[in-house]
């Protein structure tokens, strides 16, 4: 069975810095694209930014130059580096990758539980 857990979101004032952190485990043969999405609150989940596995990033406009997405594939791990926070990142931040499997032998789209990030004015 595979599994994403984010960790590292948190409360912070607006200009600071956060590292969110999503760890693949599981059966894995491969990884391929990770992604971080996010939800606020009466809004509908959208794509933040995604890594594929060799390295190729995309990013929202609306954290162009302010976020990025790290990866380290010996630790099945993906980041979010987020600097220059500003109260409209607050939302629930979700991972999510795209993953071969060993057991079952399968490729399929993981989501993890999200983690909260809360930006104080």
């Amino acid at each position: 069975q595979v599994q994403l857990v984010e960790s590292g979101g948190g409360l912070v004032q607006a200009g600071g810095s956060l590292r969110l952190s999503c760890a693949a485990s599981g059966s894995i043969f491969s990884i391929d694209t990770m992604r971080w999405y996010r939800q606020a609150p009466g809004k509908q989940r959208e794509l933040v930014a995604g890594i594929t596995s060799g390295g190729s990033t995309n990013y929202a406009d609306s954290v162009r130059g302010r976020f990025t997405i790290p990866r380290d594939n010996t630790k099945n791990t993906v980041y979010l580096q987020m600097n220059s926070l500003k109260p409209e990142d607050t939302a629930v931040y979700y991972c999510n990758a795209v993953i071969h499997s060993t057991t079952p032998w399968s490729l399929n789209t993981y989501w993890g539980r999200g983690t909260q990030v809360t930006v104080s004015s």
